[in-house]
């Protein structure tokens, strides 16, 4: 048998995973040996009978468990974009050794008691020093060993339950979907989609991960409206018993820990600091909110001529925009072809700002035949790193969009990044694949996050481009959708498939004229989100809930967002977010998307004051902000960028939420 991948690098450019050589039968040997190697390392650096230093201590794990490494990145990588039984199987037995391996590094008191004595006036090692000190404390260290029998079993329990959340939502995807006879019921489909999803005499629409299906937009039956949105809200029932466990079972954590509840746990080492500082914020926006969300209700309903339903408003929201705006969203598709769209559209914007390129790197292979890889360089010339490419759903790959690293960016090994970007686009039976503009919105808003990773430039991994709070990683991102409607990167990709005819001037400025509308809604979706999870994870300890549905309803009712017409974009049961990892993820944080998003209007307001799509412009967002990624406060980068504090104002504006 041929030595195992993961027990060396790769030898590829850039370390690229060598997906030619890894098999399935190759991931559990080399956890087992990776955490059995890593072991090893802590207990020398906890054992070492010399002064603690940071270069043998903090320094010394920082270079710990390289194989570990190479193999979790790959495996939880391919479980969430190309997963089979066998990685389902190995994820069930794995996750839960690897949290206790965790544990026995952080709950280690020898090592603990070097980290402590450890000093430094190196600002980039005193930063990552308060970081590893943080990570301890956060994770148990300060904890009598009573409590830390007690936390280990809450953190494999957690992880067990959280595994077989995730795993019963990929299952739904398929095992719910909408299966129809007769392709008339999918009337106001286009032809190309209604094929794509044709399989064996029937058709089936599987579900995406969130409750407001896309294709509620353009089916003309309302009984196929309504099949196709009550699978999505009521799919993986089961899962609403798990989310009672995760959220009871973090509760009892967080008070382990000295915490009120999980949500004060969460967002201790985030930029918000508080849950007050959350609450005033997301109040703020309730309001406003559900007050635009019922006038646009009215109109909805106007437009249909009786009293719309929850799955009806996706429709009529489109033919409201017909008449009041003579705008229709799907005379846009033609001009949004997938490969334009990167190349024209998101690559070319990313050069115009930074002076990056990219070349096809067709020898090099991904894990799966859709996936593209580019190599990207400097404006001088010099090698960036490699940019990975998925574009496409499949029924092995969960739902929504994602960037991650295949590689971190570091100085301490010489590793320049390998970034991922995995987006859910149909892929077509035949002929090009033409995206929604919110397709081509979601590509750039991927790509801000591959930028985050690609520009990264610091000395240690633990640090390394995305790694910053949560509550500010979607903020590159975010502001990199800006770029999809700048005028001049619009008319690069915007272009008739056939044709190669720009979009028409008319139609952009229907589009944008129409941009605010349906704001309420949009608004009132995602902050029943926020609100749903952050009331799971306000739960006192000890505190129990019988019945998972009415809980969520009156969560909702409480915070006054509750509005029949317009539902949470995650019910409970299929809230990935924040339920389908153990101990990490969103869990209390789903709020950070519209606090990341208060920097972002602040920031493409200050790019339209400096002339937008200039170098100068994007050389300063790259050193002062992308650059730094978690080596430093991330506030501080921001003000360094922006030259003064955030401000709401922007935000509020961006949404129609002025009064």
């Amino acid at each position: 048998m041929t030595e195992n991948p993961f027990f060396s690098p790769s030898t590829l450019p850039y370390k690229l995973p060598d997906f030619t050589r890894i098999r399935e039968e190759h991931y559990l040997p080399a956890f087992e040996r990776g955490m059995a190697d890593q072991l090893r390392e802590v207990e020398a650096i906890a054992g070492d009978t010399g002064p603690a230093t940071f270069a043998n201590t903090v320094e010394a794990l920082e270079r710990s468990g390289q194989i570990l490494k190479r193999t979790a990145t790959v495996f939880m990588s391919i479980a969430s974009s190309d997963t089979t039984d066998g990685i389902r199987e190995i994820e069930t037995e794995i996750l839960p050794k690897l949290t206790k391996h965790g544990d026995a590094i952080h709950l280690n008191r020898a090592l603990y008691a070097r980290i402590k004595q450890v000093t430094t006036e190196d600002p980039e090692e005193a930063w990552l020093l308060e970081k590893y000190r943080e990570d301890f404390v956060r994770a148990g260290a300060d904890l009598s060993e009573a409590e830390q029998e007690r936390l280990k079993e809450l953190n494999e329990e957690l992880t067990r339950i959280a595994t077989a959340f995730s795993q019963n939502l990929l299952t739904a995807s398929t095992a719910s979907a909408l299966v129809v006879k007769d392709a008339k019921e999918l009337d106001g489909l286009s032809e190309s989609a209604i094929k794509a999803i044709e399989k064996d005499g029937e058709y089936v629409l599987p579900l995406l991960n969130f409750t407001n299906q896309p294709a509620l937009a353009e089916l003309t039956d309302r009984q196929t409206r309504r099949r196709l949105y009550e699978l999505s809200v009521s799919r993986a029932p089961e899962n609403f018993d798990l989310a009672v466990k995760l959220a009871t079972l973090r509760a009892e954590r967080a008070a382990l820990l000295g915490y009120p509840n999980h949500a004060a746990y969460s967002v201790a080492d985030q930029t918000a600091k508080t849950t007050d500082a959350v609450e005033e914020m997301l109040g703020k926006l309730v309001g406003p909110a559900v007050a635009n969300a019922r006038r646009e209700a009215e109109l909805l309903s106007e437009q249909a001529g009786f009293p719309i339903e929850a799955w009806d408003w996706s429709f009529y929201a489109e033919k409201v925009r017909k008449a009041r705006y003579d705008f229709d969203s799907s005379e846009l598709r033609p001009y949004f072809e997938l490969d334009r769209v990167l190349r024209d559209g998101v690559f070319h914007a990313a050069g115009e700002l930074y002076g990056i390129t990219f070349a096809d790197r067709d020898d090099l292979t991904g894990y799966h035949p859709d996936v593209r890889i580019f190599e990207v360089f400097n404006a001088d010339g010099s090698q960036l790193g490699l940019f990975v490419f998925d574009p496409y759903a499949r029924p092995t790959k969960r739902g929504g969009a994602w960037m991650n690293n295949l590689v971190d960016q570091s100085h301490l090994f010489g590793e320049l990044p390998v970034v991922m970007n995995n987006l859910n686009v149909t892929k077509p039976a035949e002929g090009p694949t033409l995206l929604t503009f919110d397709e081509v919105n979601t590509a750039f808003h991927e790509f801000g996050h591959a930028l985050h990773g690609l520009f990264s430039d610091v000395r240690f991994p633990r640090v390394s481009g995305t790694e910053v709070p949560r509550d500010f990683v979607e903020y590159p991102s975010q502001v990199n959708e800006m770029w999809a409607t700048w005028p001049s990167v619009l008319a690069n990709f915007a272009r008739h498939h056939e044709t190669g005819e720009p979009v028409p001037a008319e139609l952009l400025e229907k589009m944008k004229a129409a941009e605010k509308f349906n704001q309420g809604f949009a608004t009132v979706e995602y902050l029943a989100a926020a609100l749903l999870d952050w009331a799971w994870h306000k739960l006192a300890p000890g505190e129990t809930v019988e019945d998972a549905e009415a809980f969520e309803a009156a969560a909702l009712e409480r915070a006054g967002i509750a509005f029949d017409l317009v539902r949470t974009r995650y019910r409970t049961n299929y809230f990935a977010h924040i339920f389908s990892s153990g101990v990490g993820g969103y869990s209390a944080g789903y709020y950070s998307y519209i606090w990341s998003e208060v920097l972002d209007a602040e920031s493409v307001e200050w790019f339209k004051e400096n002339d937008g799509l200039k170098r100068d412009n994007g050389d300063h967002f790259r050193s002062a902000l992308l650059s730094v990624g978690g080596s430093m406060d991330v506030m501080t980068a921001f003000r360094n960028f922006r030259g003064r504090d955030p401000r709401i104002e922007p935000l509020l504006e961006r949404r129609g939420l002025l009064t």
